[in-house]
């Protein structure tokens, strides 16, 4: 994989639409070399401002590919090459301001930072380039990240594989329009998930990521707004859990922590890791809570399976490996414990599926029925009819 060619190349998409500069630093922070004609200024604001450092120590941790900003909202975007978990390169996309930014804005932000770099000629340096600086959605800079992990690495990720989640991002610009009916789509698919216990979450959670960017309340701090989001996020999650079957006490007690933690936080990067942390807290306790106590370990491994793996064709024999039994002995036991055949509970819980799919995204019938490996748009529909009482149209229509 020629990584030269591919940044060249993705150096070249991304100043197509703004200028969106790349960096290469080596494992010490060195930088190697960068295509940014500010690279002084810009490439001592990422040293400055705490990013360089932070990014370093990402890089050496766990390698994922994240973004990093400042309190006043400008950002890079990192990721690293690795080789036998020993960082080598880091690769920088940026800088960008996540939402509209003035002067006084900027100004009010490096009451956070000190160091005797950052001088007040070097102050006023920056604030005058800050211009120059391109706005770009959270969103799309996530996507712009996802594709230098590809150019990197060849591996293709999705938002909820990284920690740039936007559940928790900066506040958009003004005049961003938001489809608020796909939002509340995915935001009701997101609450079905928790209600359900549906361990198989990160599809839903990552079309969420690309659809909305959380609260859309405009503030001169955006630390506060990526707080105000994940509050309001763990709120509705909290509640969306009670009626799942998580008792209120355990429900709201939980909850409480996890919104104190982010009002604690003093990172982005802390906010953004209590949101995912939280939603997959909620979803394992209530998938737990209606855990049916009759059910023995093998089976209730054979159901956790088929829940995970919707997209997938689950045969008998295959789960009797699974549990370690025969196949006419697991067919045997899973009827008798969950009062249904193993095809009728894989064929129900791809329905479920198919409902937050339907709700959720954008997918077509034929291309649901396909992802839910139910061999023919016909025979989902027909499938469907008999469970839900009305065609994936009709469904989906209401």
């Amino acid at each position: 994989m020629d990584i030269e060619q591919n940044l060249a190349l993705l150096q070249e998409l991304l100043c197509c639409g703004s200028n969106i500069y790349t960096w290469c630093y080596d494992a010490q922070g060195r930088l190697l070399h960068s295509n940014c004609p500010h690279e002084s200024l810009f490439g001592a604001a990422f040293s400055f401002l705490g990013c360089k450092e932070r990014a370093l120590q990402i890089g050496r941790e766990n390698g994922q590919p994240q973004a990093v900003g400042t309190t006043f909202g400008l950002l890079w975007g990192v990721d690293f090459i690795s080789q036998e978990n020993e960082m080598q390169r880091m690769y920088v996309i940026g800088p960008v301001f996540s939402h509209n930014v003035s002067r006084q804005d900027i100004e009010a932000g490096f009451r956070h930072y000190a160091g005797e770099e950052i001088t007040l000629a070097w102050k006023h340096r920056l604030i005058n380039t800050y211009e120059e600086v391109p706005l770009v959605q959270h969103i799309l800079f996530t996507r712009y990240l996802l594709m230098l992990h590809y150019c990197l690495t060849g591996e293709k990720l999705g938002a909820s594989d990284t920690s740039i989640q936007q559940s928790i991002s900066d506040a958009a610009p003004a005049d961003t329009k938001r489809d608020r009916h796909r939002v509340w789509m995915c935001e009701q698919a997101l609450l079905h998930m928790v209600r359900n216990g549906d361990l198989n979450y990160k599809d839903a959670l990552n079309d969420s990521f690309l659809i909305s960017e959380g609260v859309p309340v405009r503030g001169k701090d955006p630390l506060r707004q990526a707080k105000t989001s994940v509050i309001v996020f763990t709120s509705i999650v909290c509640r969306a859990a009670i009626e799942g079957g998580l008792p209120p006490e355990a429900a709201y007690s939980l909850g409480d922590s996890y919104m104190q933690s982010a009002e604690n936080a003093l990172t982005y990067d802390e906010v953004r890791s209590i949101s995912t942390l939280m939603y997959d807290d909620f979803i394992r306790r209530v998938h737990k809570a209606r855990q049916n106590p009759k059910f023995s370990a093998p089976i209730a491994k054979c159901r956790d399976y088929i829940e995970m793996h919707p997209g997938e064709k689950i045969r008998a024999k295959d789960l009797a490996k699974l549990a370690g039994y025969t196949e006419y002995y697991l067919t045997r036991r899973f009827k008798e414990e969950t009062g249904m055949s193993v095809s009728d509970y894989v064929q129900q819980s791809k329905i479920e599926r198919a409902k937050v799919l339907l709700r959720s995204t954008g997918l077509s019938i034929q291309e649901i029925s396909e992802q839910l490996c139910f061999g023919s748009r016909n025979y989902f529909s027909r499938v469907f009819s008999e469970a839900e009482g009305c065609t994936p149209t009709q469904y989906r229509k209401k």
